[in-house]
């Protein structure tokens, strides 16, 4: 059997070089957490608040994010979550976040008996659902972006993002906001989509035949609504988007669309231990749309969101230019592969920019994420072109210089 598995087509070189990347980029979370942490230091007030709430739920107090924890907190003598810098609270209730997110920061640790103050807990228990989400965020990036372009996209896409400082800090951070699990919510809801719908060009029953997928695009839209209620907006994405990829068979797009969102909001339902009037209220108070016109007129709305994204990965500064240059020139690249995760990153920008008082990064790391994607296809495009030698040498300077970089400034830190 150890030998099936050795020799199996499902693990060859290219498993083992995803491997390697994203043992390299645990590492570098891994790193930062030591280093940011001081140990048996308390995490700040925001950790703080979302272990102490994650804690009461799972203990079977108040439901996290509700006007019940709110008095729990003053109680205890947490800090309010009125004065958090990730919260924006009204009638008692996160409008920015259910309590999935809560739920999440807790959900590694076997709570026992005890106190529930972050000192019990280690900088690296705290991280510990961080660091899963960051590398199966990576996982999938890489998945996703092979099946796409090939082997040389796969490369190209995870090597920007282990090396990427904002998909390090978001992890290990010790000021991390915990958004990676909305940003692989993001990630898996539209490329389940996609793949959902590739499938119906098959001759077989639509909805028992993608029970797993339909099950995948519900726990993704989830995921990505539960850690930021306005990411919730990809319901609304992916239809169009399956219609787009399966316009022969509309009225299964449309069943498995309407099944993904059943199960997406039962699996909201069950963040709030299935309490019917908290989760209706709390859907009440979310903030679906968080939408500020005005902020498109200031200068500095732009300057800032663009200058978030860019120092998130600054290898993006060289790649993303020449890539946007070649996909507008060359037709070759304008195809659905390159063009979806565009779009996709196209809005996430809008909605960011249209968003400037959120207390988070969810949507620039989704942006950056998306724009992984769309700068790995285009430079597999140019990789198969009679120029191929000079631009592998100029990725491999880039990528190098990139990691090199990122690595110094790790351990400068």
């Amino acid at each position: 059997m150890l030998r099936r598995f050795v020799h199996s087509d499902a693990f060859r070189a290219p498993q083992f070089a995803a491997a390697a990347l994203l043992l390299v980029y645990l590492l570098q979370c891994a790193w930062l957490v030591r280093v940011q942490t001081l140990p048996g230091s308390a995490p700040d007030s925001d950790q703080a608040l979302r272990i102490y709430q994650g804690y009461e739920q799972w203990e079977g107090g108040a439901i996290a994010g509700t006007p019940e924890s709110q008095r729990s907190e003053t109680a205890m003598g947490v800090p309010s979550s009125g004065r958090t810098r990730h919260l924006r609270v009204r009638d008692g209730y996160d409008q920015d976040r259910s309590p999935l997110y809560y739920l999440v920061s807790v959900s590694p640790f076997s709570v026992g008996p005890g106190s529930w103050l972050p000192e019990a807990f280690g900088p690296f228990a705290v991280a510990t659902s961080y660091l899963f989400f960051g590398v199966m965020l990576g996982a999938s990036l890489w998945y996703v972006t092979r099946r796409l372009y090939g082997n040389a996209g796969g490369y190209i896409a995870l090597a920007l993002y282990c090396f990427s400082p904002a998909m390090i800090v978001n992890v290990g951070g010790a000021q991390s906001k915990g958004e990676m699990g909305a940003v692989w919510g993001a990630f898996g809801t539209i490329f389940t989509a996609i793949a959902v719908a590739h499938t119906l060009y098959a001759p077989r029953e639509v909805v028992f035949w993608n029970w797993r997928r339909i099950l995948l695009l519900g726990l993704s839209l989830a995921l990505a609504a539960g850690n930021q209620f306005s990411l919730g907006v990809l319901t609304l994405v992916i239809l169009p988007l399956m219609f787009w990829v399966a316009p022969v068979r509309p009225g299964a797009v449309l069943a498995i669309w309407t099944t993904a969102l059943a199960v997406g909001a039962v699996l909201l339902f069950a963040a709030y231990f299935f309490e019917p009037a908290l989760f209706w209220r709390g859907m009440l108070h979310a903030r679906w749309v968080d939408f500020e016109p005005v902020a498109f007129r200031m200068y500095v709305t732009y300057r800032r969101a663009l200058g978030t994204i860019f120092t998130g990965s600054p290898a993006l500064t060289l790649a993303l230019p020449v890539a946007l240059v070649a996909y507008l020139g060359w037709k070759r690249t304008r195809y659905f592969g390159n063009t979806a995760p565009l779009l996709i990153a196209g809005l996430v920008l809008i909605l960011a920019l249209g968003a400037p008082n959120f207390p988070g990064q969810g949507f620039h790391l989704t942006v950056l994420v998306f724009l992984f994607v769309f700068v790995s296809g285009v430079f597999a495009d140019l990789l198969e072109t009679r120029h191929r030698l000079l631009v592998a040498a100029g990725l491999g300077g880039w990528l190098s210089a990139s990691a090199i970089w990122n690595l110094w400034q790790l351990w400068r830190a």
